[in-house]
C-alpha cells in the first residue's frame, strides 16, 4: 500500500525526498481541500455568520484530529502556527524570578536556544546545559538529566526526538525523574518537549507520559500545510501557565464584549484570526496517514526504512553513521570522512535527492517516512557513492 500512498504526493513523483524533518510534502487531497476551502469562504463571505460558524467547527475538528494522534483530549490542545510558537507559550508563560533555574539539553533548536537566552537576559534566571548529545549510543539520557536537576529547577526543556542526531529521549522516564525532585516552589519541575520530530513519527500517549507542555507542528512528519501547529498543556500545569500573547480566541467576554477571563481549556493560548482553510489541509493530511495504518504500524515501518538506510550507509567507505545501532526513528545522521557535508548536499540536490546538513554535530541528515520506498533509499546510497568516488 506504500506505493498507493506515495502516489498521493505530487512532490514525490519528481524527486527522491528525504527532508521530512524540515518539511513534509502536501498530498493532493490536502492541496485540494485547502484550495476548496478558500474558494468556499469567498463565496459565502469571509466575515459572515456562516463563515464564522464554519471556522469554529474547523478549529474544533482540527483539535480533535490532533488529540487522537497525541493520545490526549481536545481541551488540552491549542492551535498555533508552528513548534516555536508553542515553545514560546510555555517559556514566557512561567512567572520567572531571579535565580530560578532552567535546564536545557545541548541538542535544542536555535529558535528555542535564542528564546532561553532572552529569558536569561530579562529575568536573571540561571540556565544549565545538560550534555545529552553524548548519550546517543549509551542510553544514559535519563541519568544525565536527573543528575542536573536542582531544587531551584523550574523547567526542563528537551526535544522528544533530537533534531540533529535522531535520538529518541524516553519522555515518560524523564518526567518521572523530574517528579522525584523536591523543589522550593511548591510545584513540580515542569517539562517542555519540543515535538518537531516526534509528532507524525512516534505512537504517542502524552496523557500517560505526564509531560506538561508539548509543542508541535503539522508541516513536518504529518505532511500538513506550513502555518498550522499546536501546543499541548497538561491540565494540572495549565493553572500556573498564563497566556503571554492574548486575543479574542483565548478569552471569555460578558454580554457587552468586555473581557472577563481566560477560556477554561487550552484555547486560552490561542490568539486571533488564522488561515482556517489550512486547518482543513491538516485534517486531510492526518486522515491520509490513518488510512495507511495505525500510528504504531506507521512507526514500525519508519524504523524498518531507517534501518535499511542506516545499514546501506554503513557499507559505504568513508561514511559513518552517528548511531552505532539502528535508528529509533526516521532521522538518519551520518558524517563523511572528508567532512564535505555541504558539498554532498549540494551534489545530491542537483541529482534530485533532498537531504540537509546539520551544524552541531557537523553531519548530513536524511529522513525517511513510512512510505519511503527501497528505490529512494537505493538512489541516495548510489549518489553518495558517486560523490565520494568523484572527490
Amino acid at each position: 500500500m506504500s506505493q498507493q500512498q506515495r502516489q498521493q504526493f505530487p512532490a514525490l513523483k519528481t524527486k527522491t525526498y528525504l527532508n521530512y524533518g524540515g518539511q513534509g510534502p502536501l498530498s493532493q487531497a490536502a492541496i485540494d481541500a485547502i484550495h476548496g476551502a478558500y474558494e468556499w469562504v469567498q463565496q459565502i463571505g469571509p466575515f459572515s455568520a456562516q463563515a464564522n460558524a464554519w471556522a469554529q467547527d474547523c478549529a474544533r475538528g482540527t483539535r480533535e484530529a490532533i488529540a487522537q494522534e497525541l493520545g490526549v483530549t481536545p481541551d488540552t490542545i491549542a492551535l498555533t502556527e508552528d513548534v516555536t510558537v508553542g515553545c514560546n507559550i510555555a517559556l514566557w508563560g512561567i512567572d520567572w524570578q531571579p535565580g530560578d533555574r532552567l535546564l536545557m539539553t545541548d541538542c535544542e533548536h536555535p529558535g528555542v536556544v535564542a528564546t532561553v537566552k532572552e529569558l536569561q537576559h530579562r529575568f536573571a534566571i540561571e540556565v544549565d546545559i545538560c550534555p545529552v548529545q553524548a548519550t546517543l549510543n549509551n542510553d544514559k539520557a535519563v541519568e544525565v538529566i536527573a543528575q542536573a536537576l536542582t531544587p531551584k529547577t523550574r523547567l526542563v526543556v528537551l526535544s522528544h526526538i533530537l533534531w540533529n542526531t535522531g535520538q529518541v529521549l524516553p519522555l515518560k522516564e524523564i518526567v518521572a525523574a523530574c517528579r522525584q525532585v523536591q523543589t522550593q516552589f511548591g510545584e513540580p519541575i515542569r517539562v517542555l518537549a519540543d515535538a518537531a520530530q516526534s509528532v507524525g513519527v512516534l505512537p504517542l500517549e502524552l496523557a500517560a507520559s505526564g509531560v506538561d507542555y508539548y509543542a508541535f507542528t503539522g508541516h513536518k512528519w504529518l505532511c500538513g500545510p506550513a502555518g498550522v501547529g499546536g501546543f499541548y498543556c497538561h491540565p494540572e500545569a495549565m493553572a500556573s501557565l498564563r497566556p503571554t500573547f492574548i486575543g479574542w480566541r483565548g478569552i471569555t467576554m460578558d454580554g457587552t464584549g468586555n473581557p472577563t477571563g481566560w477560556k477554561a481549556d487550552a484555547q486560552r493560548y490561542e490568539i486571533a484570526t488564522s488561515a482556517y482553510p489550512l486547518y482543513v489541509g491538516l485534517q486531510e493530511a492526518i486522515a491520509l496517514h490513518r488510512s495507511w495504518g495505525t500510528a504504531r504500524e506507521r512507526y514500525q515501518q519508519i524504523c524498518r526504512n531507517s534501518e535499511r538506510l542506516w545499514q546501506g550507509l554503513g557499507e559505504i567507505s568513508q561514511v559513518t553513521c552517528l548511531r552505532t545501532a539502528p535508528p529509533e526513528a526516521g532521522l538518519v545522521s551520518f558524517v563523511l570522512e572528508s567532512g564535505e557535508h555541504k558539498g554532498l548536499v549540494q551534489f545530491l540536490q542537483e541529482q534530485g535527492v533532498m537531504v540537509r546538513t546539520i551544524l552541531d554535530p557537523s553531519c548530513v541528515r536524511a529522513c525517511v517516512h513510512y512510505f519511503t520506498d527501497e528505490g529512494e533509499i537505493g538512489e541516495v546510497l548510489q549518489q553518495i557513492r558517486r560523490f565520494i568516488e568523484g572527490n
